[in-house]
């Protein structure tokens, strides 16, 4: 994974700093890479966050409640769609169906199959109150896909958004690199995923 990591390091950052909701208007520093090869994406997140929460190590607990990042995924014209989230230490819960009220979870054994890779330090800022950072590298091979039947990711067209939360922290927030427009914090809304095409 240290590999995969620092290839990640050398591409383009993109920001997930859209905050819909002002009721929660705290916005963590959070950035992150994307890079596939015929059989796997690699995604790269970098977070620097005031507070950090890491509670929950089973795989499938509810990491939404931690320090988490998230990617969502629809393929080509499907109303299904995967989430995937991780906390700082790289607990996933992993979900597919078509809306926030119809989840199927994932079997760990096809989770396994994501590999993981956490970091974390304590980082100094002027005014002398320490911020955390933590990165989280993730390799997330086509298998892992189970409701579809593609081994190679080259030319799929997919519908993806990528997110920050953090309910159970001092200030909970939630933030999405695709805008939403919705009254309450809600991530399940494919209709706002930004188009993607894997070349």
């Amino acid at each position: 994974m240290a590999e995969v990591s620092a290839h990640l390091n050398a591409l383009q950052k993109n920001q997930i700093d859209k905050a819909p909701w002002p009721a929660f208007e705290y916005k963590p520093s959070v950035t992150f890479s994307v890079a596939h090869s015929q059989d796997c994406l690699f995604i790269k997140y970098y977070v620097l966050e005031d507070n950090i929460r890491a509670v929950f190590r089973r795989t499938n607990d509810p990491v939404y409640r931690d320090s988490c990042v998230e990617f969502f995924i629809a393929f080509n014209d499907d109303k299904e769609y995967y989430n995937l989230e991780f906390n700082s230490l790289g607990t996933c819960r992993f979900g597919f169906g078509k809306n926030k009220n119809d989840r199927q979870l994932l079997p760990e054994a096809v989770i396994r199959k994501i590999k993981r890779s956490a970091v974390l330090t304590i980082v100094p800022i002027p005014d002398d109150q320490p911020v955390v950072k933590w990165e989280l590298t993730l390799k997330i091979p086509a298998e892992a896909f189970c409701h579809h039947a593609f081994a190679n990711l080259n030319r799929q067209n997919c519908k993806v958004n990528f997110y920050k939360c953090g309910d159970d922290l001092p200030t909970p927030h939630y933030l999405s690199w695709n805008n939403i427009k919705a009254e309450e914090p809600d991530f399940h809304l494919p209709e706002y995923f930004g188009g993607v095409q894997f070349l």
